[in-house]
């Protein structure tokens, strides 16, 4: 069973940066995309940066600018470089994997909260 974990959550000024990183527990193969989602509070999931297996990235906009999201391979990582935090950044951010077999895989979630 495949694990993903994330980490690099936290609280920060407006204006400060956060890493966060996904690792999964190994090898998945046959990777159609990785994700990053965010749950703002009272609202549902939505995706927020994502890059395909052939390192292609798309972002929402409301951090386009800001997020950079990358992948590590070797290390069975990708992560969500987040820049210039805003408030309204506040939420639960989840990692996803989504395979070309349509078999995907969710981290549990880490809480970034921005301040005013």
């Amino acid at each position: 069973q495949v694990q993903l974990v994330e980490s690099g959550g936290g609280l920060v000024q407006a204006g400060g940066s956060l890493r966060l990183s996904c690792a999964a527990s190994r090898r998945i193969f046959n990777i159609d995309a990785m994700n990053w989602y965010r749950r703002a509070p009272g609202k549902q999931s939505d995706v927020i940066a994502r890059i395909t297996d052939e390192g292609t990235t798309n972002y929402g906009d409301s951090v386009k600018g800001r997020f950079t999201i990358s992948r590590d391979d070797a290390k069975n990582t990708f992560t969500l470089q987040m820049n210039d935090l805003k408030p309204e950044d506040t939420g639960v951010y989840i990692c996803n994997i989504g395979t070309w077999s349509g078999r995907e895989y969710w981290g549990q979630g880490t809480q970034v909260t921005v301040s005013s």
